[in-house]
C-alpha cells in the first residue's frame, strides 16, 4: 500500500502471492479497507488455466470487467465469449459462472452492490461529514 500525510489518495497494491480462494478462484478483495467509504465490494479474480469458476446466484446486482485473457461466461445456461476489455452486469438472481477452457490465466474485476451496502455507505458518508 502506498500512501502519505500529505496526499489525497493511498494506492492498493496487488498482492499475486497472498491471493484467497474462493468460488473456484483466486481472489483479492477490496474491502476491508478501512480508508475506502464505497456503496459497493469488489475482487480481483484469477481463474487459472483450464478451471472453471463455482456456479452461484445471489441477490447482488455484479459487474464484471475482465482484464486479461479470455473465458466464456456461463449465465442461466447460456455460454458467451468473456474476453479483455469486456464489461458484463449481471442481475439479481441470475445463475453465473466463468469457464476458462484455455491455456492462460484469464482475470477479471467484479464489483457488487445491494440495497443494504448503499444504506450503510449513506450512514458512514453522512457521520464522517458531520
Amino acid at each position: 500500500m502506498i500512501e502519505s500525510e500529505d496526499r489525497m489518495f493511498e494506492i492498493r497494491t496487488l498482492d499475486r502471492a497472498d491471493l484467497t480462494r474462493a468460488y473456484g478462484l483466486d481472489s483479492e478483495r477490496l474491502l476491508p479497507w478501512p480508508v475506502l467509504n464505497a456503496p459497493f465490494e469488489g475482487a480481483w479474480c484469477v481463474l487459472r488455466a483450464g478451471t472453471e469458476s463455482t456456479p452461484h446466484s445471489h441477490h447482488e446486482y455484479e459487474i464484471f470487467i475482465a482484464m486479461t485473457g479470455r473465458a466464456k461466461l456461463r449465465i442461466d445456461g447460456e455460454d458467451v465469449p468473456f474476453v479483455a476489455g469486456d464489461i458484463v452486469h449481471l442481475i439479481p438472481g441470475s445463475n453465473h459462472q466463468v469457464v476458462n477452457d484455455t491455456t492462460e490465466d484469464f482475470e477479471y474485476y467484479g464489483i457488487w452492490w445491494d440495497a443494504e451496502m448503499a444504506e450503510s455507505f449513506l450512514d458512514r458518508h453522512r457521520k464522517r461529514s458531520s
